[in-house]
C-alpha cells in the first residue's frame, strides 16, 4: 500500500486515465469496424472523423505513431477500393 499522499493521488489519477484511454481506444476500434462495414458514400464521410480519432490516440500515446499511420493507410486503401 502507498505510504505518501502523492502516491495515493497517483494511484487514483492513473486509474482515471486508464479508464479514459480504454474508452477512447474501444470507441475508435468500433468506429473502424463501422467504417469497414459501411458502403461507399458512408465510408467516404466517415473516414475523416475516424482518421482524426486515430490521430488523437497517437498524440496521447495510447497507440504508437506507426500503428496509427498503418491503420489510416489501410483504411484509406479500403475506402478507395470501394
Amino acid at each position: 500500500m502507498a505510504n505518501h499522499k502523492s502516491a495515493l493521488k497517483r494511484i487514483r489519477s492513473n486509474e482515471t486515465k486508464r479508464l479514459r484511454n480504454r474508452y477512447q481506444h474501444k470507441t475508435t476500434r468500433n468506429a473502424i469496424k463501422k467504417l469497414k462495414d459501411a458502403g461507399k458514400k458512408d465510408a467516404e464521410t466517415l473516414y475523416p472523423s475516424v482518421a482524426s480519432m486515430i490521430d488523437k490516440l497517437a498524440k496521447n500515446n495510447i497507440i504508437h505513431d506507426n500503428k496509427a499511420s498503418n491503420l489510416k493507410s489501410k483504411l484509406a486503401k479500403h475506402v478507395a477500393a470501394l
